[in-house]
């Protein structure tokens, strides 16, 4: 069956028989509605390029510069999501227009959501008109090491947040937010690449990923964004709570919850790359040890003053969000 490679996916086509010439060569007729689409006529150069999975692919454009994807969007009480939709999409130039003058709240907050999208710069700025580019060169980078080094800063927040919460560390708690406000950078990144590797197949080659992986890479990067949001709500709890100290027991019960949850996420994740079932298992089965430790520290807690103990039980309640995103990203693996 032959297989037209368009952008977005594959569109079927009818059936041909492979013919042989007398020497032994064998060969297949293009479809002629097909090669006069394409602009191809006797004498033409097609690129034939074979896959991993060994599907022969097509090109008649292998020659030519691709053309960046442009939009002209409106003012609207959207636009922010707009423009993070679009760039997600893959735009390359997102250019934002109106009649009237933009006025300064509405460019700041366009400034603000170009900051917050790893690439986007304004390059031109009008009364009327401002221009967002992507300067990144795509495939830009390959999304395992991009998943990687997200999930290793989720990993190290989690610690850092509930350790934070623990010291009563301010300074550690706002590193925590800020952080996170970077891995937010590269998660949309990531998401950028794989839609754009799902619309393309071919720009998955590169790095040995299909367009069904890419699917399990945007859950598992969902997750780790999931992980570094708990890790956030944890570190704004510190910032909330007065000068009140935890008590020993309070402070023990944490320490090993927060490690136990930091090691479900290492070791889902590394689940999640090695396509390993018992790892996994693994991290299921930490939950025994979770459900223990949440009852001593609900036992403890009552110890606690009245307008602490809210606190404490939020934070347990973080943490416990953490092992279930550790736990959902390891049934990837299944």
């Amino acid at each position: 069956m032959f297989k037209q490679i368009i952008p977005g996916g594959y569109h079927m086509g009818e059936l041909r028989k492979v013919q042989q010439t007398p020497t032994g060569t064998y060969f297949i007729c293009l479809p002629r509605d097909w090669a006069k689409n394409q602009g191809l006529q006797k004498g033409s150069q097609i690129n034939l390029e074979i896959s991993n999975d060994g599907k022969l692919l097509v090109d008649t454009q292998f020659d030519t510069e691709p053309q960046p994807k442009i939009i002209t969007l409106k003012l609207g009480p959207y636009l922010n999501r707009e423009i993070i939709g679009r760039y997600l999409l893959g735009y390359d130039l997102i250019r934002v227009e109106t009649k009237n003058r933009i006025d300064s709240t509405i460019r700041n907050q366009i400034k603000s959501t170009a900051n917050s999208l790893a690439g986007l710069m304004i390059v031109e700025e009008t009364t009327t008109m401002m221009v967002l580019q992507c300067m990144m060169q795509q495939p830009f980078t390959s999304p395992k090491k991009l998943l990687q080094r997200n999930q290793a800063s989720a990993a190290l927040m989690i610690r850092d947040a509930a350790n934070s919460f623990i010291n009563r560390d301010t300074d550690m708690a706002k590193n925590v937010i800020e952080r996170d406000d970077e891995n937010n950078k590269f998660y949309f990144l990531l998401v950028r690449i794989l839609r754009t590797i799902i619309q393309n197949p071919r720009q998955g080659e590169k790095f040995e990923i299909t367009p069904i992986e890419c699917l399990d890479y945007r859950l598992a990067a969902s997750l780790i964004e999931s992980i570094g949001d708990a890790c956030v709500q944890i570190a704004t709890t510190t910032l909330s709570i007065e000068d009140t100290k935890l008590s020993g027991e309070v402070r023990k019960l944490l320490i090993e919850l927060q490690f136990t949850c930091f090691e479900a996420s290492e070791q889902a994740f590394k689940s999640f790359l090695n396509k390993d079932i018992s790892i996994a298992e693994n991290v299921r089965n930490m939950r025994t040890k979770i459900e223990a430790n949440n009852i001593e520290l609900e036992n403890a807690t009552k110890n606690s003053s009245v307008d602490l103990m809210p606190q404490i039980l939020a934070v347990v309640s973080f943490l416990k969000q953490i092992y279930e995103g550790s736990v959902d990203m390891a049934d990837l693996v299944v």
